[in-house]
């Protein structure tokens, strides 16, 4: 009996061990700048154990010094109502579910918001368990409630891969167009949105045919996109 109520101690206080340090990890990264996520580490590691030369290009600038078109690009690309919803965007989880069951031979559809991607690659490892998906959804909300939707965009411009070993604007600007991310075009940041299914395999610098054509349809889809909102303000419609 003594034995059951020390493990139930311990697992009390690992529960409270975890909410605690999670939440004021989510707090102190509402403005302290996310200078590395696991994903770097995971691919350095990767690299390495390959034989192959290190790569890691990141650096971090405010939103306020990123092109105002990149916001809008991702947004057409990866998440179109990512300033209505809050976190989830239950209308594209329909959609891909009954498209995933209907057409089970084709390539599964995501439905995973800009939200999602951030808390995952800020906070989480890469894979497709459910464990890991339950910490998503976890971080999710919590970023959702304590983060401004520009902070989030913040994030998620400056962590996400862009490249083989390219990390955020700033060093994808830097590398692949030779400039900042404040002087990105809107081509060049339709260019970078469309290497986001998988930035490894597709690359802004040397763009194929058919990522000129997901460039193309994303430049379209931009004109019906809000401008992204400073902070503070409303959205505003193009």
């Amino acid at each position: 009996m003594k034995i059951l109520k020390f493990f139930k101690r311990i697992i009390k206080w690992i529960v409270v061990a975890f909410f605690a340090s999670t939440i004021l990890s989510v707090i102190a990264l509402r403005f302290v700048p996310v200078w590395f996520t696991p994903l770097m580490f995971i691919r350095c590691y990767q690299q390495l154990s390959s034989g192959e030369e290190l790569r890691l290009k990141h650096r971090w600038v405010p939103l306020t010094d990123i092109s105002p078109s990149l916001p809008v690009a991702v947004m057409a690309s990866e998440d179109a109502r990512f300033l209505e919803h809050h976190g989830f965007d239950y209308k594209a989880i329909e959609s891909a579910a009954r498209r995933n069951l209907e057409h089970p031979e084709k390539r599964k559809l995501g439905a995973s918001t800009i939200s999602q991607q951030t808390a995952k690659n800020v906070f989480l490892w890469p894979g497709r368990s459910w464990t890991r998906k339950g910490f998503e959804v976890y971080f999710t909300a919590l970023i959702e409630l304590m983060w401004s939707k520009q902070r989030i965009m913040e994030v998620y411009l400056n962590s996400i891969e862009m490249g083989d070993g390219i990390y955020g604007a700033d060093a994808v600007a830097e590398w692949h167009f030779h400039t900042r991310a404040s002087q990105l075009t809107p081509d060049q940041c339709a260019l970078i949105a469309a290497t986001l299914p998988n930035p490894r395999r597709f690359n802004s610098a040397a763009p194929s045919a058919y990522m000129l054509k997901r460039q193309a349809r994303i430049r379209r889809e931009m004109h019906y996109v809000p401008d992204f909102p400073r902070e503070g303000e409303d959205k505003k419609s193009r």
